[in-house]
């Protein structure tokens, strides 16, 4: 058995493979080749791989990969004896059959062990497995590799013969397989491997290159083909170059920060040269987000802020080749992005002929949904909900609340409400904007531009832009009052109304986003702090709808608190503490953290498993009992016990009643945790189901109203082990 290690080298070359999917390809096609050796034996503990990818070749090198694997030793639990065995000793046919199938005879019968199982003796056969050799398991290794890949999109190609043909992510024109210096036979996708290979397409110093040990390949494609293999380290070098092109600029200038661009534009280039280019300042009138859209999504660029974090008119070109003069390059990006930037301010000066009022009307005849109808009567729904908000949140807030204020004082009602009206009103007429119509991306960014140009006030300017938010995952939310009641009302109405058409979201289908929709519904109410239940929301929210829908407020809560639960967890609350806080279904959900803070308290000190316990059997009890009210006779009270916990009850429960409207959760449940002794001595001395039914009505009255105090903040006894 050969038993000698060396690197072992597979690479891939194809024809220029997806750029957005390159990183994810080369790290999946390393994976699993490399998991393909282990579960062979080939590797040793110190083999490691290490992946390369560029805009034409996936590849891995593995270290310390064994010519052979080595033999294992197998056992077969065969089947019972007396079913394997004649009385005289003989194999029976189902025992011949077994073996065959194993590829064994009935030579091996004499050999086979009989092991007492603990029922009956039951025959094994012991044999060794010859481990896999190098060329067959790197074969197998590859066919899973490439089976697996998670290409976007698969490509149907002929050979080179003419008639068979293969599926892959793109044609594949190269093969290597090295293990340390000698090729290892195997083909895949109708390639025979070789050592040989290609380096960049017009900067390699000689092609084919030809890689002579499996340790030479990435310093080899370095020198002789001017190729940077490792994604990894190319996309540091282009973030090193863009760092440096940005300082040469002086200034302050910095490019824009944008990690899938920088994962794209390395996934383009083999040998990254960046450069400086620059467009006419005339552009800059232009909203910057809109020149910055242009450059980074048609033309791969990044532009560069100033130190004030303005557009400036240059930005920098990640090209693939280093000519001694890149002036060409530079002439050649330069004109190319011109008429992006001049399609820009076009649409950008023709929107602004028009005001944001006048594209009301086109709302009509843009189609929303076909149970709902169109957006305009999407944004007459969401003018209704913003409305009923915004005047409960205005008759609950008072004049001292930071949401109601500007920098030039306190905000009046019909003033706030008048905003909000505007806002929802022209919150989508931007989709009917030549430049939203190009660029999707900016709708509300628009919308906002334009509201500034129609001399809206600024309020609804922002509001149009915040409208969306938070449009993912740490995104910031809307700025102001206006904007947040609206970003409200436009959520819920997407919520109610898909949930209502019989449209949840189904295991990881989410067309509508509602998921998202849900978290920034929570999100705006946890932390701006809004003084309004999910119940009073839900309910402003149905009417708008009039009989387009059925009621879907059940299922609905349901699904907004499952987001929520799963929210607490990731921020490291326990599943125990959630669901004891949210079996109460809280309607101002900014008060469940406190409440979280507060069970988490509670369950620290001493007296906390007691209690839950207690409060489990508490639960049981009332809901085995049926409608329990809670009112206590005193002079039904005859133990001492159940008098001790009415009288403790009366000095406590007021106490921490007081501390929970306050919203002093973790002081009420300390409060609270003195009941320990009173309620343990009840449950020790007290019968509660009394034979007279006065007695024991009264007592299940006593129960009820310690449930009632004990879990105001939280439902206690889901902190019972």
């Amino acid at each position: 058995m050969d038993m000698t290690t060396d690197s072992l080298l597979v690479e891939l070359f194809v024809e220029e493979l997806p750029p957005k999917a390159l990183r994810h390809l080369g790290e999946a096609f390393a994976e699993v080749l490399h998991q393909q050796l282990v579960g062979q034996g080939l590797t040793t503990e110190g083999s490691r791989p290490t992946a390369y990818a560029t805009p034409r070749r996936l590849a891995v090198h593995v270290t310390a990969v064994r010519a052979q694997a080595e033999d294992r030793a197998v056992s077969h639990k065969l089947m019972p004896v007396s079913v394997g065995l004649t009385p005289d000793g003989q194999p029976t046919p189902a025992l011949l059959k077994k073996l065959a199938a194993l590829g064994a005879d009935a030579s091996v019968v004499p050999g086979l062990e009989r092991v007492d199982d603990g029922k009956a003796p039951v025959l094994h056969l012991h044999s060794t497995v010859r481990g896999a050799v190098l060329a067959e398991g790197v074969q197998k290794a590859l066919d899973e590799a490439i089976a697996r890949l998670p290409i976007p999109k698969v490509m149907r190609y002929q050979l080179a013969d003419g008639w068979s043909s293969v599926h892959f992510v793109r044609p594949a024109h190269g093969l290597v397989a090295l293990h340390g210096a000698q090729v290892v036979p195997v083909q895949a996708l109708g390639l025979t491997a070789g050592r040989a290979t290609h380096g960049h397409r017009f900067e390699a110093a000689r092609d084919p290159i030809e890689i002579a040990h499996a340790d030479q390949y990435a310093d080899v494609l370095r020198e002789q083909g001017a190729v940077i293999a490792r994604f990894a380290e190319r996309r540091a070098e282009v973030q090193r170059q863009i760092v440096a092109a940005a300082a040469q600029v002086g200034g302050g200038a910095r490019a824009i920060e944008d990690e899938a661009l920088l994962d794209e534009v390395t996934a383009l280039v083999e040998r990254p040269n960046v450069l400086v280019c620059q467009f006419d300042r005339e552009y800059l009138a232009v909203p910057q987000e809109c020149l910055i859209l242009t450059m980074k999504a048609n033309q791969k660029y990044f532009p560069l802020l100033d130190a004030a974090g303005r557009l400036t008119h240059r930005f920098l070109v990640v090209s693939n080749i280093r000519p001694d003069d890149a002036s060409a390059v530079i002439a050649g990006n330069e004109r190319v992005v011109r008429p992006r930037l001049a399609d820009a301010k076009f649409f950008f000066d023709q929107d602004r002929k028009k005001t944001l009022a006048s594209r009301v009307p086109q709302l009509a005849r843009v189609v929303y949904h076909n149970q709902l109808g169109t957006q305009g009567e999407r944004v007459q729904r969401v003018r209704a909900i913003a409305r009923a908000i915004g005047s409960q949140l205005f008759a609950h807030l008072t004049h001292a609340n930071a949401l109601l204020q500007t920098s030039e004082g306190e905000i009046a009602e019909d003033w706030l409400l008048t905003c909000i009206d505007n806002a929802a009103l022209l919150a989508k007429t931007d989709l009917v904007t030549d430049m939203v119509g190009e660029f999707p991306e900016l709708q509300g960014v628009m919308g906002a531009y334009y509201a500034v140009n129609d001399g809206l006030p600024d309020e609804v300017a922002h509001a149009i832009e915040d409208h969306y938010k938070p449009r993912f995952a740490g995104d910031s939310l809307p700025r102001e009052t206006v904007g947040v009641v609206v970003a409200l009302a436009d959520k819920l109405e997407t919520l109610v109304g898909m949930f209502g058409t019989g449209n949840p979201p189904t295991g990881d289908r989410d067309p509508f986003a509602l998921r998202r929709h849900a978290l920034g519904v929570i999100r705006m109410l946890v932390e701006k702090d809004l003084p309004l239940s999910l119940q009073e929301l839900l309910a402003h929210t149905l009417p708008a709808f009039g009989a387009k829908i059925t009621n879907p407020t059940a299922e609905l809560s349901s699904f907004i608190y499952e987001r929520l639960a799963g929210s607490l967890r990731e921020q490291g609350y326990s599943a125990q503490e959630v669901d004891a806080v949210l079996a109460l279904h809280p309607q101002h959900l900014a008060q469940v953290a406190p409440r979280l803070d507060a069970v988490r308290a509670f369950a620290a000190l001493p007296e906390a498993p007691a209690l839950a316990s207690a409060n489990k059997r508490v639960t049981n009890i009332l809901k085995k009992a049926g409608d329990v009210q809670a009112h206590v006779a005193a002079q039904l009270l005859h133990e001492a016990a159940e008098k001790d916990l009415h009288a403790a009850l009366l000095r406590l429960a007021p106490q921490a009643d007081a501390q929970f409207k306050q919203g002093d959760y973790t002081a009420s449940l300390k409060t609270l945790a003195a009941l320990r002794a009173p309620v343990d001595a009840f449950f020790e001395h007290v019968m509660v189901n009394a034979e007279e039914a006065a007695l024991r009505a009264n007592r299940l009255g006593l129960l009820k109203t310690l449930h009632d105090a004990m879990n105001r903040v939280a439902d206690l006894s889901r902190l019972a082990a």
